[in-house]
């Protein structure tokens, strides 16, 4: 039985850790991309490297899932940590680096670049992932890795286009039973100062790189509802997007829709490149 202390205090933490869907518009609509058969072609001609971890699988399977259902699309879709030595045209996908560890990213991503694939002038991107952010990150910092990393591989292959890529978030997800609600408030209360950050790289990454070179908005992406609202909480005047719940089972992951959603609209860039 529940005292009136504990429901007042249910009350307020359900109030501070709502997740708001409200009428923030975004570029992102719910309706299933397409390639024409132009945008098939460009695609298939062309050599890319996907480096990543578990949210790099999840959209990888989702590619995988959009070649199944489009019998025109036919990549060389190979997992190899050596592109260069691939040959042809292919979508070429590997793990790079420690997760909590974003530097390891960045130095692992510019070791395959620089093993070959630089020279053969291809298109490049890696991203970081969801736990390699917490509440004591230090984002100036791995932003300024990140770059000085980017800047590097600018400099020794001119021919290489290199693709940004936000970073991916976490939901608010509400459980059904009011213990198990308030367990999940206090956690997200906890948690959430990580997607505080991760939105601060994203900002950062958009600002730096958004009017000159290709971004891959996985964080739009994700916290864009089908009918196209953003997930979000407020942090004093500012927006906190957040993963649409619509689009994983844990959390952090992305269930069958969710990773289609990314897949289509990671190939449309790429084929637009």
């Amino acid at each position: 039985m529940y005292t009136t202390g504990m429901c007042i205090t249910m009350f307020i933490l359900l109030a501070l850790a709502g997740c708001e869907k409200q009428t923030v518009e975004s570029r992102i609509t719910g309706k299933e991309v397409v390639l024409n058969d132009q945008q098939i072609r460009n695609l298939s001609s062309k050599k890319i490297f996907f480096g990543h971890q578990s949210v790099g699988d999840n959209i990888v399977q989702g590619i995988r899932d959009v070649m199944e259902s489009d019998s025109r699309l036919r990549m060389n879709l190979i997992s190899s940590a050596d592109p260069e030595a691939v040959p042809g045209s292919a979508f070429v996908e590997a793990h790079i680096g420690v997760n909590r560890n974003p530097g390891s990213k960045t130095e692992a991503f510019n070791q395959v670049i620089d093993k070959g694939f630089g020279k053969q002038g291809g298109i490049a991107l890696y991203k970081y992932c969801y736990i390699d952010f917490g509440s004591g990150t230090d984002v100036e910092q791995v932003f300024s890795n990140y770059r000085k990393g980017i800047t590097e591989l600018h400099q020794k292959y001119p021919s290489l286009t290199v693709v940004h890529s936000t970073v991916p978030l976490t939901s608010d997800q509400p459980s059904k039973t009011i213990k198990d609600q308030i367990k999940d408030v206090l956690r997200k209360l906890a948690g959430r100062d990580a997607n505080v950050k991760r939105n601060e790289f994203n900002r950062m990454l958009k600002d730096a790189y958004g009017s000159k070179e290709p971004i891959f908005d996985l964080a739009e992406i994700e916290s864009t509802h089908p009918d196209g609202s953003r997930s979000f909480f407020s942090r004093g005047t500012q927006k906190v997007y957040t993963l649409a719940p619509e689009f994983t089972t844990d959390g952090g992951h992305l269930n069958e829709l969710g990773r289609r959603r990314l897949a289509e609209r990671l190939l449309f860039l790429l084929a637009n490149l």
